[in-house]
């Protein structure tokens, strides 16, 4: 893990009260964070991934995850020394929009 990765783990995610895993295997990628329950990925994403090659594995990588019905959130390294508490506000609130879109979602999905 980079250092923006092991900062948002220990200090926020780990403790999480909706379970996160790191570096989760999902098909040929890794992703940073992975959060089953609330179908979402948290990439952080350095300097490599502002290249011409890092924006287009970057893109293919989110269509494969899209693929799946996950949303994929990225996030600037330097965000995470810059603003950490408006970054973890950020992933609770797509986190909590998320396991409402759910919740409401398995309403309509339930039989009589």
């Amino acid at each position: 893990m980079t250092k923006e990765e092991k900062h948002l783990w220990y200090d926020f995610l780990r403790l999480y009260p909706v379970r996160f895993s790191k570096q989760k295997v999902l098909g040929q990628y890794i992703a940073d964070f992975y959060c089953a329950k609330a179908k979402l990925v948290i990439e952080l994403d350095g300097s490599q991934h502002l290249s011409e090659i890092g924006i287009v594995h970057d893109s293919e990588r989110t269509a494969f995850l899209e693929q799946y019905d996950l949303q994929v959130i990225r996030i600037p390294n330097q965000m995470i020394w810059q603003d950490f508490d408006r970054v973890c506000a950020y992933i609770d609130d797509i986190v909590q929009q998320s396991l409402s879109r759910l919740r409401d979602s398995s309403l309509y999905t339930r039989e009589p």
